[in-house]
Formats: structure tokens, C-alpha cells, sequence
């Protein structure tokens, strides 16, 4: 097999910032080309940023790229680029793909499949490739793919196989789910297998609204052999010698590692992309406050992090401690503002229609939380993280306009149980000598909103444990009622559990946008109907 230097430049885009992705694009080709790279591999449609949804029917942003794509392309010499983009021709917009060599567009690919589940509409905004493109380039046949081909059995890796490739390249927007990358190395393996040919798997990385990419580029040999492999959640240049030994070969993150790494990402790129230097949230003392402060201060550093204990006539003294605690073991920026006052002045002006009590008293006072943090964003110019956990937005758990309230929901695809075991994880992750970023307190302690005397959230709910069992059956693997019982779970629990989830659909259609982790997270994934009358029997 001749020598060919391949580099997979793992990148993270902007989407609609092309002049910057432009630039991007050029500084790693630049690198590559530095590194002794004769071919250099971006991501699916890195010129645009991925996925572009409705900017697709924008004349300008299809211009731009493609003027954009040319300039690209006249700067190629010798060392030849396989580069993402969006195309248009008679049959509609492309997913496309271009080889670019010694100043020219000298090949084009437009993806096959276009995958419409999910997350994804594809099938909304291009038309399907049919032909196959392969390139021949310094004694070597480079077959050009987009990932969604990637998991098609007998679709281009095949065709692959009958043009006679010895090396695919393929150009990935793929999201990150939770343990993907196993599944994603299996696959390059059985593709790599069926083509007969090296896959050189190039995925972009960085967060874009819900979505996190998580790189885990990889180069995989014909029988399956691991011949170099990229980090998550890093911009990185994978070299690799083709026809050499073994390149670098990063290790896959643990379970924990690799869903902090996915928050701390999503975090990040949201605020920053949306121009956002500072976050605010309310900081009460438990666990889902103190786990979203953690991430956004790995996320954006600590000074960027601004925390706000506002304590109730409900609020325990522990509850102000652990929030004090936890803001100075991590150097955050805390303020206390007791919302009593505006809480009894809401009392005060609803008492000649006989006041409010039960519920609507309780929800008072995460409305005011909400109202405060608000009128600190518009002072401050913050971003108002919320703290909700995905157990609570199943289940309708949360204030509308209170604890709902704010422009990036961090930990709303993250279990409750899940949420337990990220803090404990990123307090045994601490550097030697360090305090752990979480005081233990905040870990042990039963939830409360504490919004009424005594108030535990097992009064309400089921144990965390039973409930997110249930809630996993029920949202992500979409098991029916009987199915679920049949499993092992009370009757009465499942049927309390898929009731409180049915009627909370208006509640989670209100809330901010969040990294997605699962499956099937609430937003882009579930699509259900606010007006539905179905019930399970």
C-alpha cells in the first residue's frame, strides 16, 4: 500500500458563521499540512456548521459557503482536502462532500442517506446522492461518505467494496448519546469490513443548542483493527500513516466522564456562541443546584459563575450553609437575597380575593426565585442557568415561571439517580489535596424543595430509584403500561408515574433548551401532542 499521511481535524464549527468557520478550516489545514498531512479530513458540513435547520432556505448562507468552499479550494496544493458543505443542484439542496486538490473542486459526494428520526430532518431539507464518488489520489482509491452512511449495510460501503476502494473517508455531524462510542467502533468496524478498505471517521465536536458532538474521530483498518483514535470533547488533529503501524490510540471515556464531558461541552459552547461571559442561578444547598454550579464552573471558570441562596420562611439554615460552602470551595461569586418580602407583599395584594394557599402558595415563591434571576440577567447581562433534573420535568415537578424560568436548562436530560452519581464522581475526580467541589452534605441529604414545613420529595413522588427505572421504560425505551408493570413494577406506581408524565407535556414545551444525553431527551427527541386525550388503561 503506498504512504499516504492522512489528518482528521476535529473541529468545532459555529453554525451560520461561516466567515469563521472559513477560518477554522484554513488554521487546521494549515496544521495538517505543517504535520506532513497529504490528505486532510473536516466534518460534515463544517462551513455552515451542523445541523443548520431552517438557515438551509437562506440564499445567502448557500452562496456564502460555496464561496467559501472555492476559496478553499484554490488554496490546495499538494495536500488534498475532503471538506464538508452545503450544495445545491436541479434535484434540490445537498449534504455534500468535496475533494479539493491543487486548487480545484476536483470530486463531489452528496450524502445517500438522510436520516429523519430523532433529532434529525434531513429528509425535510435535501434531496439524496446516488452516485458514488472515488477518487483516485497517490496510488490509493478514496471513497468518499456522510455519516448517516455510515449505518446503512449494503448502501455505499458496499458500493465501496465494488469500486474497488482501498480507504473510505467518512465525514461526521453525529451527536453524542450516552455510551455511543461503543456503539459507534463497532459500527466503523463492520463497515470497514464490508468495504474491504481502510474508514478514516472524522466527527466534528463542540455543542450547538441541544446537541453535543463529541469527536471519537477514528481511523479503522480492513479487518477491523483500531489504527488511531481521537479524545471526546476535544478539538484535535488525528495523524495517521496509512500503510504504517498503529498511530495514537485514545482511551473512551467511563460512563461518568463522558456525561460531565458532555455537559461541561454543551455549557460552554451555549453561552459562548450566544456571546453570553456569565452565568447566574439559584444555589439552595441540595444536589441539582450544586451539580449545575459545578458544571458551569468547568464549564466557563468560576468567576464567570455568579450564585444566589434566596432563602424562604421554609428555607433551612442548612440549606443556606451548604450554598455558601459549596460557592467558596469553588471560588463562585454568592449573594444572598432573602425573598420574604416580595413574598408577603404577594400575599398582601391577593388577600381581598382570599389570598393564596396549598400549591399556589408554594409555586409563589419559585416564581419570585425566577422573577429575581431574571432581573439579575437583564442588570448583569447573565445567562440564567436552571437547575431542574429530567425525573423532575418528567414529572411535572418544577414551576412554570419559577424554577423553569431562564435561557439554559443544564442538567435537563440527566436522571435524578444520575445526578447522585456525577457528583460523587466529580468530588472523587478532585485534584490531590483539593476539597471536593460538592460538600457531602448536599449529596446525603433528602431532596426538598422546601417550599412547606417538613417537605420531602418522596412525599410526592416515588423513591428516585423506582421512579427513574419507570421513566426510562416509559420516555426513552417508549414501553407500554402492561409492558412496564410486567417488568416487575407496581401497578399503581407506574400508572401514578405515566400520569404525572402525560400531563406535564405543556410544562416541558415551556422550558429552555439543555444538552441532550439520552435517547430520547425531552425536546428535539419526544414529540408528543400538549392536547391529547389518550390514557393508558
Amino acid at each position: 500500500m503506498p504512504p499516504l499521511r492522512i489528518a482528521l481535524a476535529q473541529v468545532n464549527p459555529t453554525v451560520g458563521d461561516i466567515e469563521g468557520n472559513l477560518a477554522l478550516a484554513r488554521s487546521w489545514i494549515a496544521r495538517s499540512a505543517q504535520a506532513g498531512a497529504d490528505l486532510v479530513v473536516l466534518p460534515e458540513m463544517v462551513l455552515t456548521g451542523y445541523p443548520i435547520e431552517d438557515l438551509v432556505y437562506r440564499r445567502a448562507v448557500l452562496e456564502d459557503n460555496l464561496a467559501a468552499l472555492h476559496a478553499l479550494a484554490g488554496e490546495t496544493g499538494e495536500t488534498a482536502v475532503v471538506v464538508g458543505y452545503l450544495d445545491r443542484d436541479h434535484d434540490g439542496l445537498r449534504n455534500a462532500a468535496a475533494f479539493l486538490h491543487d486548487g480545484a473542486v476536483s470530486a463531489r459526494y452528496y450524502k445517500h442517506h438522510l436520516p429523519n428520526y430523532g433529532v434529525f430532518d434531513e429528509a425535510r431539507y435535501f434531496a439524496r446522492g446516488t452516485d458514488f464518488t472515488v477518487v483516485p489520489f497517490r496510488g490509493h482509491r478514496i471513497a468518499l461518505t456522510i455519516c448517516e452512511d455510515l449505518w446503512q449495510v449494503g448502501g455505499p460501503f458496499a458500493a465501496a467494496r465494488a469500486g474497488g476502494a482501498d480507504l473510505v473517508v467518512c465525514i461526521n455531524g453525529s451527536p453524542y448519546e450516552r455510551s455511543k462510542d461503543d456503539a459507534r467502533l463497532a459500527l466503523v468496524r463492520r463497515r470497514a469490513e464490508e468495504a474491504g478498505a481502510v474508514v478514516a471517521y472524522c466527527n466534528m465536536v463542540g455543542g450547538q443548542d441541544e446537541l453535543v458532538f463529541d469527536g471519537d474521530s477514528m481511523v479503522v483498518a480492513a479487518d477491523g483493527t483500531l489504527l488511531a483514535r481521537a479524545p471526546q470533547f476535544a478539538e484535535h488533529l488525528l495523524m495517521h500513516d496509512l500503510g504504517g503501524g498503529p498511530s495514537e490510540i485514545a482511551e473512551p471515556l467511563g460512563d461518568c466522564a463522558e456525561v460531565w464531558g458532555a455537559l461541561v461541552t454543551g455549557t460552554r459552547d451555549y453561552a459562548r456562541k450566544n456571546s453570553f461571559r456569565s452565568v447566574v442561578l439559584g444555589l439552595s444547598g441540595g444536589i441539582d443546584s450544586a451539580l449545575t454550579a459545578t458544571i458551569a464552573a468547568d464549564a466557563l471558570g468560576p468567576d464567570a459563575v455568579h450564585t444566589v441562596a434566596m432563602p424562604s420562611v421554609h428555607s433551612s439554615s442548612h440549606s443556606l450553609s451548604d450554598a455558601a460552602d459549596l460557592a467558596a470551595r469553588q471560588g463562585l461569586h454568592h449573594t444572598v437575597v432573602a425573598i420574604v418580602p416580595a413574598v408577603a407583599a404577594y400575599h398582601d395584594m391577593t388577600a381581598g380575593s382570599g389570598g393564596l394557599t396549598g400549591l399556589a402558595a408554594e409555586n409563589l415563591q419559585a416564581r419570585v426565585r425566577g422573577t429575581l434571576l431574571m432581573a439579575l440577567s437583564n442588570e448583569h447581562g447573565h445567562l440564567v442557568l436552571t437547575t431542574g433534573n429530567k425525573s423532575e420535568l418528567a414529572t411535572g415537578f418544577s414551576t412554570l415561571y419559577g424554577d423553569t424560568a431562564g435561557g439554559w436548562a443544564v442538567i435537563k436530560d440527566v436522571p435524578k439517580t444520575l445526578v447522585w452519581a456525577l457528583a460523587r464522581w466529580r468530588n472523587a475526580e478532585a485534584t490531590s489535596g483539593a476539597a471536593p467541589p460538592i460538600p457531602e452534605r448536599s449529596i446525603t441529604k433528602a431532596p426538598s424543595a422546601e417550599l412547606a414545613p417538613g417537605q420531602l420529595d418522596e412525599d410526592r413522588l416515588p423513591p428516585y430509584d423506582v421512579l427513574d427505572a419507570i421513566l426510562a421504560a416509559y420516555v426513552e425505551d417508549d414501553r407500554d403500561r402492561d409492558d412496564i408493570v410486567a417488568a416487575g413494577f407496581d401497578a399503581a406506581t407506574v400508572d401514578r408515574v405515566i400520569r404525572l408524565v402525560d400531563l406535564a407535556e405543556h410544562k416541558r414545551r415551556q422550558n429552555p433548551p439543555g444538552p441532550k444525553l439520552s435517547a430520547k431527551s425531552f425536546g428535539r427527541d419526544r414529540r408528543l401532542p400538549i392536547t391529547n386525550r389518550f390514557r393508558h388503561s
